[in-house]
């Protein structure tokens, strides 16, 4: 068998995909419990998965463009704004398991390698868009502790720190669901060179510290929330009670008033 090479694609959407709806758009497929496999040709394929994320092994673009517009259809409403990843498989006989160059190199390359592959270039696709989203909650948060460092005060009103805490735990939950499906798939226990492939290609793409790393972010963004909400109802509570003392002091006022006159 010659050496061969094989290209993964990845795009990941802001929104997650029903496989089942998606089945009548696509005959053909295979629909697993982790996937829906589409064969486009002799040996491409496409990888669908409910976390919004579609990988394409050895399409050519223009067929992706193709797909995506075919997918677009089938799920009208996918957003413009999406995550793109890459990576090359050699398939070399007689090589052991190895990434050489940022490239995966395998002995031999089947359906069950091609899935575990796939799988995890859609995981880090999908975790670089839940990156962006934590980063962005991250530097909002920073800009609400910011007042609190200076002044030791904050000004933000409490109804809006409760949308923004209700956002954030929203993303949390979201990205500790979909992020489960890090979990090893079933068929790496039964090739331990799959097992190995895996291993691997989750050093590669640094899937573990960066999901630490969003984790932490994420419980740091929970943490100062909380503290900038308790300040700010503080606040309220201060500002709460001095108009209920200028209050009675008016009132107060006003009865001194009427007996002097």
């Amino acid at each position: 068998m010659t050496p061969r090479t094989h290209q993964f694609a990845a795009v990941a959407f802001e929104e997650n995909l029903s496989l089942r709806e998606l089945a009548a758009a696509y005959p053909d497929a295979r629909l697993g419990l982790r996937e829906m496999r589409v064969p486009v040709g002799d040996d491409e394929e496409i990888f669908i998965y409910p976390f919004g994320a579609v990988v394409f092994h050895d399409v050519p673009p223009d067929r992706r463009e193709a797909e995506l517009a075919r997918l677009g259809r089938a799920r009208p409403g996918l957003t413009r704004q999406v995550v793109r990843e890459s990576f090359t498989v050699r398939e070399e006989p007689g090589r052991r398991v190895d990434i050489v160059d940022g490239n995966l190199v395998v002995d031999q390359f089947g359906d069950g390698r091609a899935a575990v592959v796939a799988l995890i270039v859609a995981q880090s696709a999908a975790l670089e868009y839940y990156e962006r989203i934590v980063e962005r909650l991250f530097a909002r948060t920073i800009g609400l502790v910011e007042p609190l460092e200076r002044y030791g005060s904050v000004s933000t009103r409490v109804r809006g720190l409760h949308r923004f805490i209700g956002e954030a735990i929203a993303t949390r939950n979201e990205v500790f669901t979909v992020l489960a499906l890090l979990d090893k798939p079933d068929a790496t226990w039964d090739d331990p060179q799959m097992d190995r492939i895996y291993d691997e290609l989750r050093a590669e793409f640094d899937l573990v510290d960066r999901y630490t790393t969003m984790e932490q972010k994420l419980q740091g963004v929970r943490e100062a929330l909380e503290l900038v909400l308790d300040v700010a109802r503080d606040r309220r509570m201060w500002l709460l009670e001095l108009t209920i003392v200028l209050l009675i002091l008016f009132e107060i006022l006003l009865e001194l008033f009427r007996r002097l006159h």
